[in-house]
């Protein structure tokens, strides 16, 4: 019943997608996946081209150092749910180049409902958010002030929307390590707590 829900739900969005761009890559929108009682939900930027390609969210470049990171850290891939704030490829495009950028704050804006259906069907005991868009987005439905992932990653935020209580748990995004090496000990050091988190509740 919720699996029809939400992929009723896709299905919609991808209909306001196609109308938006037409046939290319963002044509082809990345929905989330993982199972519907997850007590933990991953909440990404944006599918990447490899991403657009296969119809999977994190499945290049970041998504492979994803893994490693969530196996490193003890938890299981196949059994937390995994979205994205905006479902289709955010791309720069040039004349002989496509590349991602970050999604523009009204892409965002009218991706927010299907965010917050995406929340109250799966309703997991966590959601951890994998950089700064999907943070904003998720503080933005819950009605809290936007705040920079620099500043609270690896901490617990109580979060309460329409009558649903979750803990906000931060995170840099994977990406993010491949530019700065620095941050995978970071990155790693905070999937070992939420893994701590979660054998809390």
């Amino acid at each position: 019943m919720m699996a029809a829900a939400l992929n009723a739900l896709y299905e919609a969005e991808r209909v306001r997608i196609a109308a938006l761009f037409g046939a290319c890559d963002r044509e082809n929108p990345v929905f989330g996946e993982g199972p519907m009682d997850a007590r933990l939900m991953f909440i990404g930027e944006a599918p990447g081209g490899e991403e657009a390609k296969s119809g999977h969210p994190f499945v290049g470049t970041a998504g492979k150092t994803f893994s490693r990171l969530l196996e490193a850290a003890e938890i299981a891939r196949e059994e937390v749910f995994i979205t994205n704030a905006v479902k289709f490829r955010p791309v720069h495009v040039k004349e002989k180049s496509v590349s991602n950028r970050t999604p523009k704050p009204d892409e965002v804006l009218a991706s927010l409902p299907l965010l917050r259906q995406e929340l109250l069907i799966v309703r997991p005991h966590v959601v951890a958010t994998l950089g700064n868009t999907p943070l904003c987005a998720v503080l933005k439905l819950a009605g809290q002030k936007a705040v920079t992932i620099g500043a609270v990653h690896g901490t617990r935020i109580s979060l309460l929307l329409e009558g649903f209580s979750f803990v906000l748990f931060p995170l840099y995004h994977p990406a993010s390590t491949i530019y700065n090496r620095a941050l995978t000990e970071t990155l790693a050091a905070d999937l070992t707590l939420l893994n701590a988190l979660l054998k809390e509740r």
